[in-house]
């Protein structure tokens, strides 16, 4: 490479999300690009003004940029990359978490400040990464159903702003699990992963490629590799009384997934079959309801700007990852 090319600025598609996090909204825009060094990037600044914006932003105006640098949540990022992938853009994405959990950010080992976060991206260093896919839609790193899916996109956005993780906390255990555990209606649902056939009545069940859940549920990072083809899937049988509920979620919390009413295993590809419509959660955004449900992984379907990790089986050099 010469050094003109070397030399050349990178140009940058810039979407942000004035909603996403604790109060960064379009008064900070100067802050976001002031992050970054000096004569790096040349960047093409849009919003997002509802739902859905980011994968219209994504797909139409990706095409000659270098790179797509994302500014909001994990669901910003999900349409981020649901719009590159539908425009065949083969460029990589960066990542700045203003979210109110940010699991995917930690689970990646991107850094939640700012600048920290800008210098990551500005080094070139990437990593493939799986992604999954739903019915011909793309999650970023988790689709789920079950009591539990309605704990981010019911939680109100001020009080995500004002109380991040805690909101979860507040909405997800106090306000709505809890009670749906008390009288909890498992799904019979008929389950086909890589060969294996399940049948059984369940009442949650996630698809993950993550140590991290909802901000809920942790995963063992030893335990999971980002680039192996392969996802967690998390599943909880029908529960005898609610006693049984709480003593499973003190399980799961403790990161104990042995016993009856816990399935945990790992798929490339996973077929569920309920025998009603079920409402499913991506990446902690209502993703609509389904009878018949495709899961599958795409390996390493997108390179993101993430630092040196053990949790990616496959090391990518600085060249490598030069966009």
């Amino acid at each position: 490479m010469n050094n003109a090319a070397e030399n050349r600025r990178k140009k940058a598609l810039l979407i942000v999300n004035p909603c996403a996090g604790k109060n960064r909204t379009r008064s900070d825009l100067g802050e976001i690009v002031n992050a970054f060094p000096d004569g790096v990037f040349d960047f093409t600044i849009k919003y997002t003004t509802c739902q859905g914006d980011a994968v219209n932003i994504a797909r139409d105006f990706a095409k000659g940029h270098d790179l797509v640098i994302c500014c909001g949540g994990d669901g910003t990022l999900n349409e981020t990359i649901n719009g590159l992938m539908s425009a065949g853009a083969n460029i990589p994405i960066g990542y700045l978490p203003m979210g109110s959990t940010n699991d995917l950010a930690v689970t990646l080992g991107i850094p939640t400040k700012l600048n920290e976060a800008a210098e990551l991206i500005a080094s070139g260093h990437t990593n493939g990464y799986d992604v999954g896919d739903y019915n011909g839609h793309q999650f970023s790193y988790v689709a789920c159903f079950g009591p539990g899916t309605k704990i981010s996109y019911s939680t109100p956005q001020k009080m995500k702003n004002l109380l991040g993780y805690s909101a979860y906390m507040i909405n997800g255990f106090f306000l709505h699990l809890i009670p749906a555990l008390a009288d909890v209606k498992p799904r019979h649902i008929k389950i086909e992963y890589d060969g294996n056939v399940l049948e059984d009545d369940f009442y949650f069940g996630s698809f993950s490629n993550s140590t991290s859940v909802a901000g809920l549920f942790k995963f063992d990072k030893d335990d999971v590799k980002l680039d192996d083809g392969l996802f967690e899937l998390l599943l909880v049988r029908k529960l005898s009384n609610p006693l049984a509920a709480f003593n499973m979620l003190h399980r799961i919390m403790k990161r104990d997934f042995d016993g009856d009413s816990l399935i945990y295993i790992k798929a490339s590809e996973v077929k569920l079959t309920f025998e009603k419509p079920e409402i499913w959660t991506l990446d902690g955004e209502c993703g609509g309801e389904a009878t018949q449900v495709d899961l599958k992984v795409l390996h390493r379907a997108v390179n993101i700007f993430s630092p040196e990790n053990p949790m990616f089986s496959h090391r990518e050099s600085k060249e490598e990852a030069t966009v």
